[in-house]
């Protein structure tokens, strides 16, 4: 029997990695991506990108605009997105959360992944490195795996869907030594809150600096395309 997952694709340097993780399991991958009023919508074209280069069977792009409700300086442009606050590992929830986002991602994928009679999703979310999102820990990823096999018409007949989070105790610079191993082309991702619309990297954000110390750290080539 073909081994299905829906993979959430921000086209970022996670997710790519949590994508060749599950292709590395055998899985038959459906990518999924969110036009979600974020303030980098390259991250999308690079979506694209990865999906096609990891040969997925279909790749989708869900428009749902949370700049709505605001609240988030990814989605709220009267909100400054913060440099360098990363790095100082802060016990405090920064201004890039955007509220409920993984709760309504993965509710999204959870409806295709029924559809599509997968019992799996992977998602890129990461406790280790700072991000500070209440909705990237181990214990959020626990609690919504319960609630998607109460709520399914596949959890209550008995085929239990799983929430796969593989980088969820991982460092960056380990994220990117796996991903490295499995071949990934980190080049044709973009992980910037500010990119341009060439998808070239600000160098200064919070998801920049991280990323730019995940490769220092492991001697490796920065592919990032800065601006």
């Amino acid at each position: 029997m073909t081994k299905r997952a829906v993979i959430l694709l921000s086209g970022g340097l996670d997710s790519t990695t949590a994508l060749a993780i599950a292709k590395e399991r055998g899985f038959e991958c459906y990518t999924m991506s969110f036009n979600y009023g974020q303030r980098t919508v390259a991250e999308l074209e690079a979506a694209k990108a990865v999906s096609a280069e990891y040969g997925a069977v279909k790749h989708i792009e869900v428009n749902l605009d949370m700049s709505e409700i605001g609240g988030s300086a990814l989605t709220d442009h009267s909100i400054e997105v913060p440099v360098g606050e990363a790095l100082q590992q802060e016990e405090v929830i920064p201004v890039t959360y955007v509220p409920a986002r993984n709760t309504v991602f993965l509710s999204i994928a959870l409806g295709w992944a029924e559809v599509l009679e997968a019992q799996h999703i992977f998602v890129g979310v990461n406790a280790v490195d700072y991000s500070g999102y209440p909705d990237c820990r181990p214990e959020f990823i626990a609690a919504f795996e319960q609630m998607t096999n109460l709520a399914t018409k596949a959890g209550v007949e008995g085929r239990q869907i799983h929430i796969e989070a593989p980088l969820i105790d991982m460092t960056k610079a380990q994220i990117i030594a796996k991903g490295v191993a499995l071949g990934v082309d980190y080049a044709i991702t973009v992980s910037c809150y500010k990119a341009d619309d060439k998808g070239r990297a600000c160098g200064e954000c919070d998801s920049c600096l991280l990323r730019k110390q995940g490769f220092e750290q492991q001697g490796f080539k920065d592919p990032t395309l800065y601006q």
